[in-house]
């Protein structure tokens, strides 16, 4: 697997790389022993403790999602958007799970979620700080130091684009999620109204996260000036022909799936439905759409 930001990864002070490794088959997956030995990166914690909205359960896997009468998921706590992805003192920061690495067994394994959240996206967070440090570097040295702007701002774009999509990745999953979202929300009303059903958009959803050329993202996004939901294809995650409000995405970079489903991303995508936050979705929309 050769991915573009693998070379922005960095592994925190004072940890080796057998130390971000996997435990053994009989220590648990929690955040815990991470958090003991959680390093200072450009003066904030890269991984600010927290408690746990929901304590990890004994067995490796989570029971099948719960439903109301209408067919949609429980509600959960109210979702706070974004949170933790930027430290108090402006520099971005890595947030932590809202649940342990095993909470969304069996559709994505605990080994993945680990790696893909401590690592690959820590490597995002690391880039996009050191490409606001180079990008005030070079204002502050002038003249023909500006021609280094153009690398700068990419490397700002490829890994700020990259930060913001995992923050949202990591809260538009729970566990005992998927299913419709609740018929009178808002992200439920404006589904019906603008793709017929649950299962119409599912299937589209599905497809274009399946159908992604290479490496990307595929995207439920508000579009601002009609006011509806639209399905995109990210296929370079810093770019797209059409600037929407990204509500939920679907990583297929195949650092989120290929440990367990190696060559399988439909059955990744379809895994990845059985996760879903609804909730999370909602406020997203609900913080995007104006007042009528």
């Amino acid at each position: 697997m050769s991915e573009q930001h693998n070379q922005h990864v960095a592994i925190p002070a004072g940890r080796t790389v057998e130390g971000l490794g996997l435990p053994a088959a009989e220590d648990p997956l929690t955040r815990r022993a991470l958090l003991a030995g959680a390093a200072v990166v450009g003066g904030w914690i890269t991984l600010p403790s927290l408690a746990s909205a929901q304590n990890s359960p004994e067995s490796p896997s989570a029971p099948p999602p719960t439903t109301q009468p209408d067919g949609s998921t429980p509600a959960a706590a109210p979702a706070v958007v974004n949170a933790g992805a930027v430290s108090p003192d402006g520099m971005y920061a890595l947030p932590p799970l809202p649940y342990d690495y095993a909470d969304l067994e069996p559709y994505l394994d605990a080994q993945t979620v680990k790696l893909h959240h401590d690592v690959h996206h820590l490597g995002y967070v690391n880039g996009a700080n050191a490409a606001l440090a180079e990008l005030a570097r070079i204002r502050e040295a002038g003249g023909d130091t500006i021609r280094q702007v153009r690398a700068a701002t990419d490397a700002l774009q490829f890994n700020l684009s990259g930060h913001l999509l995992h923050t949202m990745y990591w809260s538009n999953m729970r566990r005992n999620g998927g299913g419709p979202p609740g018929a009178e929300t808002a992200i439920g009303r404006l589904m019906r109204r603008d793709f017929g059903s649950y299962e119409a958009f599912a299937g589209q959803f599905q497809a274009a996260a399946a159908q992604v050329q290479g490496s990307g993202w595929a995207i439920l996004g508000y579009e601002t000036v009609a006011r509806r939901l639209v399905v995109l294809q990210v296929e370079k995650q810093q770019n797209s022909s059409v600037w929407v409000v990204p509500l939920l995405g679907c990583d297929v970079w195949e650092h989120a799936y290929y440990l367990k489903y190696q060559n399988r991303r439909s059955d990744y995508v379809r895994a990845f439905m059985n996760v879903v936050n609804w909730d999370d979705v909602d406020a997203r929309l609900r913080s995007a759409e104006p007042q009528r």
